[in-house]
């Protein structure tokens, strides 16, 4: 079964939004490196329409320019992009199409298809629906010292806890953190009674 990987920015007190805002600061080859090895690890990516825009606006042109930046413009023009939106959509980047019916019983079939891995980067919305049908293998959360206070958080309200496992930790000498989290167990519901016996005893 293909593994399904999300990448994203994120700021301290949690906002994902707008990253372009707040984020080239911090982006270093560390940062470089980490993002590669999660889109360069997958034959699929999977895009929100807003966070597709983006990307289509911009990469074409940097792998046509040349530049440093054009081998991994390739990559990403190569790789097969399904968007997710409600809207009709056409197409000028190479391997896009839209995603089809019911965005959970598609990707679940997806995974179930024989090739590498399925990515995401940004694509909020979309990141929220996978979690929360237990679909994303792997959140890889690249928290930048920074509050920024305002814009979308990654985690909207809602009723039902979603509970991870930290899978690795690493930190980049611009102080971001790279947290890799994947699904987890409900946990239980202990109480003040059951945590206490791990506070610190005072001394005598």
């Amino acid at each position: 079964m293909r593994k399904i990987t999300a990448d994203l920015f994120i700021s301290l007190d949690g906002v994902v939004e707008a990253p372009d805002q707040w984020h080239f600061p911090y982006f270093n080859e560390e940062m470089g490196a980490a993002v590669d090895a999660t889109l360069g690890a997958a034959d699929t990516i999977l895009f929100g329409r807003k966070t597709y825009d983006s990307f289509a606006g911009a990469w074409p042109e940097r792998e046509a320019a040349g530049g440093e930046d054009a081998p991994f413009a390739k990559s990403l023009g190569d790789a097969r992009k399904i968007v997710v939106s409600s809207q009709k959509l056409e197409f000028t980047w190479r391997n896009s199409e839209q995603l089809e019916g019911d965005l959970v019983e598609t990707v679940t079939a997806l995974k179930n298809e024989p090739g590498r891995n399925i990515a995401l980067s940004g694509s909020v919305s979309v990141v929220r629906q996978l979690l929360a049908a237990g679909l994303l293998d792997e959140l890889h959360l690249l928290v930048h010292p920074i509050a920024v206070r305002k814009g979308m958080r990654l985690f909207d309200e809602g009723e039902t806890p979603i509970p991870l496992r930290l899978i690795s930790a690493a930190s980049f000498k611009t102080g971001v953190l790279n947290l890799v989290y994947g699904p987890a167990e409900s946990t239980a519901d202990p109480s003040y009674e059951d945590a206490k016996v791990f506070l610190t005893q005072p001394q005598p």
